[in-house]
């Protein structure tokens, strides 16, 4: 698979550059995150067609990750991130607000950004990702306080990434180890549904982590669950969204919890959903790009 799309960079916050796709210029803002193992190229079969529904679409790589700079202050933290994404879309590309998608890791950012910067986010489309903590709230609705035992059957990588970081890329040590590692995600530890990702497109979406740098940079994202990095600043990550949300869930995922969509219920009290999306795992915005792009053409379009 070849790349389609030229490359963008901007100089965010006077700190690093971010790199990112734009396309539809002149749409309704639409900003895509991605989340962990990904880059920008999670969006690669969504950039077309919401330009084409009317979106100026733009899918940035997170510091650290694909073709942004690694962060010289350290810091990959869920406020750090928000702040980068929110200095793209609103001080460089001059979007008093827009339209948010994002899963996994990117739909923490996505929480954290529409709470950090009240009425910038006035949609979100969030699908298999991590709920604000709330944990009396979830508590309260009968939900595990702890993590439920379907999820701790994958957490192994979780754990290691988050507690043992260095010794991790220590071992990973050639770019060949670096995206097979990487790989695996889209593979055997099942958290797709069958024969989502051809061997060309695992390629695709693993050759960015070959660099050590970035490979390390991207687990670190992880250490702060451990309290093993400390954050630039607390996370908004503590309090329900209301923001207007629709929620998404693949369930073929291996990785994320079934309750998920339980906890998204409470977390984002203006939703319209939870849906299943069958025939799909963590990836939706991959597996099933064209529910993704239709659903995001008519909740976020329609008025």
């Amino acid at each position: 698979m070849v790349a389609e799309f030229a490359i963008e960079r901007a100089r965010v916050r006077d700190t690093l550059s971010l790199a990112y796709v734009r396309t539809g210029r002149g749409g309704a803002p639409l900003l895509l995150i991605h989340g962990w193992p990904e880059t920008k190229r999670i969006w690669w079969r969504n950039l077309a067609p919401l330009a084409t529904a009317g979106f100026e679409a733009v899918a940035a790589d997170l510091r650290g990750f694909g073709d942004s700079d690694c962060a010289p202050d350290g810091f990959y933290d869920l406020a750090t991130h928000a702040r980068d994404l929110y200095a793209l879309m609103h001080d460089v590309l001059g979007h008093r607000r827009c339209v948010v998608a994002a899963g996994d890791l990117g739909g923490a950012i996505a929480a954290d950004l529409a709470l950090r910067f009240p009425g910038f986010v006035e949609r979100l489309c969030l699908f298999n990702t991590v709920t604000p903590y709330l944990a009396d709230a979830y508590a309260a609705a009968g939900l595990p306080t702890g993590v439920p035992h379907e999820a701790r059957l994958a957490m192994d990588y979780f754990v290691r990434q988050g507690t043992d970081a260095d010794a991790l890329a220590a071992e990973l040590d050639t770019p060949a180890r670096r995206t097979r590692y990487i790989a695996e995600f889209y593979g055997h530890r099942f958290w797709t549904s069958a024969g989502k990702f051809r061997p060309e497109e695992v390629r695709f979406m693993s050759e960015p982590f070959a660099d050590a740098a970035k490979f390390r940079a991207s687990i670190a994202n992880y250490e702060y669950a451990f309290g093993k990095r400390a954050a630039a600043e607390p996370p908004c990550f503590f309090a329900p969204v209301p923001v207007p949300t629709l929620i998404l869930y693949g369930p073929d995922d291996h990785v994320l919890p079934s309750d998920f969509m339980a906890r998204a219920r409470i977390a984002y009290p203006e939703h319209v959903g939870p849906f299943i999306v069958p025939d799909c795992g963590h990836f939706l915005q991959w597996e099933q790009a064209s529910v993704l792009n239709q659903a995001l053409r008519y909740f976020a379009l329609a008025r």
